[in-house]
């Protein structure tokens, strides 16, 4: 069992964009984060797993997002810790950037051509979390990386932006495109639901009065 704890900062906004400081530190994991959603695809990450670094880079860049990340996890023990965490992290961000998510497009959806591989992703930022992931990876590693915890990444972020993220590999060959795909497009569709809408303005997308 571990213990989590924030800085006073933690939540704080970042300047006049929407963005978040996320500080979370655990027995297993360190993850200092800093977020903006209007951003320029600029990025500095280290997570101790290099082709998880370049998912989260390549992320960045086509989501149009500022992301610096920092997490030490305890990759002696297993990478599952360290995948997930940033996940978490990186969902909370999202969702303290938007605030009462007044306004914006709410959902987005994409479909990332790779060269022979295809992806889709969708998001829902519902205030409920749910996820499905479809990689068609069935190597143990992609790079240095354990692919099955693609699927923990998704589902960590989708409990800490309460979103639905729905992502799949239509089809490929390369195991490295397939999930390179699946970010491109994840953050595609993510740049499309964190969108703002002059026609919704300060409507909140939902009949229930909550997200």
């Amino acid at each position: 069992m571990t213990t989590q704890k924030k800085s006073p900062g933690a939540s704080k906004k970042v300047a006049a964009h929407r963005g978040a400081v996320i500080v979370r530190h655990t027995a297993e994991t360190r993850i200092d984060l800093q977020l903006v959603i209007e951003g320029k695809g600029q990025y500095k990450v280290s997570t101790g797993i290099r082709f998880f670094d370049h998912m989260l880079e390549l992320f960045t860049r086509h989501g149009g997002f500022d992301l610096t990340l920092k997490c030490d996890g305890d990759l002696d023990v297993d990478q599952h810790h360290t995948v997930e965490d940033v996940g978490i992290a990186l969902g909370e961000a999202f969702d303290r950037s938007l605030g009462d998510k007044k306004g914006i497009l709410r959902a987005g959806y994409f479909l990332m051509p790779m060269d022979e591989t295809l992806a889709i992703a969708a998001v829902d930022m519902s205030g409920r979390a749910a996820y499905a992931v479809d990689t068609k990876v069935r190597t143990r590693l992609v790079g240095d990386l354990q692919a099955e915890l693609v699927t923990d990444f998704f589902e960590g972020f989708a409990r800490g932006a309460r979103a639905n993220v729905h992502v799949k590999t239509m089809y490929g060959r390369s195991n490295h495109h397939k999930i390179e795909a699946i970010f491109k497009a994840f953050a595609r569709a993510l740049r499309v639901a964190c969108s703002r809408d002059k026609q919704l303005a300060e409507m909140l997308p939902s009949t229930k009065g909550l997200l």
